[in-house]
């Protein structure tokens, strides 16, 4: 059976696939044009100094979330 949880719960350097994006179709669109799609591998790299937002590598590209937009994003947890 799959864990899934939310991207922001996602430790950095482990990584996970994109389940489902939940959220308003705007953001759900902008986040499909930053290639934040189901079935998609993202690791998390990097998180600010206050820890939001964090950089994620998605299909070799590094693009900044914010926390309340990562907890819209269900994954399931690589091992």
């Amino acid at each position: 059976m799959e864990e899934k949880c939310s991207l922001s719960s996602i430790a950095l350097q482990n990584s996970a696939k994109i389940c489902e994006v939940e959220c308003s179709e705007s953001l759900k669109n902008r986040l499909y044009d930053l290639g934040i799609l189901e079935n998609t591998i993202i690791t998390p790299i990097f998180a600010s100094p206050f820890g939001d937002p964090t950089a994620y590598l998605i299909k070799n590209a590094i693009v900044a979330l914010r926390r309340k937009d990562c907890e819209n994003i269900i994954v399931n947890p690589l091992k």
